[in-house]
């Protein structure tokens, strides 16, 4: 792979940091028929937040009733207000996918992942099609099963915000990270739902080697179907950043192509995705600001966002408004892992990668 032990540690650090600071600057506007990119730009106007390099300040004095209506967790995740990280399931799942690496190492099954999920997280602290999946599993299906019956929502984002602990385990390596996230996706989505994942997991794994998101974005296709909606919708989004089309005109592009699918399924959210990364051009405040703005889910996108930028750059280059707030400390739903130190989890995933990067280099030999 390349990477001195030091730069693996600050990288896979900053994917931590980048991907829980992400999900922090989206989590307030969390709700994309209401809070459209339209929307948020208002607020950030009216709050003088405008260029976006911190994050969401709390709502103006002035507001009129339900002029802007933040997400009930606001308070703790505003500018001047956060603590350590609010709970979500965003991070939840990337320390689940941890804890799953470790206790199962990397030939766990499909199977296992379901059996981790029934032991360690609460039911009511899983959404869509997670939820669909951990109900089939209570009533005892197997998979894929627990993927297909009665659950319409196979192709939401909820298996690639899954992800990126199996890009981060795999730096430089993204065929086999796009694998291991498709045997996690696949207990609870298919389709596109499943490509999303893979797709995620191989562009955080290509970014500890590329020259910069451009090259992450276009590895990461080479690892799911070019005939999927999916694909075409982001080799999309990368020919109208290529022809020079504005940031803005891209997105409204692309909610024209993809608007009816509706703002938590993976493709419209993965065009929000791929944009911020592309015109954020490799700039982590950039990056995570413009995904955020995008709209639809922006909780989730701007936490894959804050993954790849972080990776990318590494924990050190990450600006400090971002990661002071944090104070090293997640809440958690996880059971046994609410208030660990994003240090430490970034450290067990360091011994994790170290020891597949150690496995390849004995297999190659």
């Amino acid at each position: 792979m390349g990477l001195h032990q030091a730069e693996l540690a600050d990288r896979i650090l900053g994917g931590w940091l980048g991907r829980i600071a992400g999900n922090m600057l989206g989590k307030p506007v969390e709700r994309g028929d209401h809070w459209t990119r339209e929307r948020i730009d208002r607020y950030l106007r009216r709050t003088d937040a405008l260029p976006l390099n911190d994050y969401l300040p709390g709502p103006p004095a002035d507001a009129a009733p339900g002029e802007f209506e933040l997400r009930p967790e606001w308070r703790q995740c505003v500018r001047g207000r956060i603590h350590g990280s609010c709970r979500d399931d965003d991070v939840d799942y990337a320390i689940l996918g941890l804890d799953l690496l470790q206790t199962h190492g990397f030939a766990f099954t499909t199977e296992q992942v379901g059996e981790l999920w029934l032991l360690r997280l609460p039911f009511l602290q899983t959404f869509t099609a997670e939820r669909a999946a951990y109900r089939n599993l209570a009533n005892g299906l197997k998979p894929p099963l627990t993927a297909s019956y009665d659950n319409p929502y196979q192709e939401w984002i909820g298996a690639l915000i899954r992800a990126d602990i199996f890009g981060w385990t795999s730096p430089g390596d993204p065929q086999r990270a796009a694998a291991l996230a498709r045997r996690d996706a696949v207990l609870s989505h298919t389709g596109n739902g499943v490509y999303g994942a893979m797709w995620a997991a191989a562009m955080i794994a290509a970014a500890f080697t590329a020259r910069g998101p451009r090259e992450a974005v276009e590895t990461a296709l080479d690892r799911i179907p070019a005939s999927s909606r999916l694909a075409r919708t982001v080799r999309h989004t990368t020919a109208l950043y290529d022809s020079g089309t504005s940031w803005s005109d891209t997105l409204t592009e692309l909610e024209v192509r993809t608007g009816g699918l509706g703002w938590i399924h993976t493709v419209p959210n993965a065009a929000v995705l791929t944009a911020g990364l592309l015109y954020g051009a490799g700039d982590f405040s950039s990056t995570i600001a413009l995904t955020v703005r995008g709209g639809l889910d922006t909780d989730s996108n701007g936490a894959t966002a804050g993954s790849v930028a972080g990776v990318l750059c590494g924990a050190a280059a990450i600006p400090a408004q971002w990661t002071d707030p944090l104070e090293d400390r997640v809440s958690s739903a996880v059971f046994g892992f609410d208030g660990a130190r994003i240090s430490e989890l970034a450290e067990r995933t360091l011994r994790l990668a170290t020891a597949t990067d150690q496995a390849s280099g004995r297999a190659a030999g």
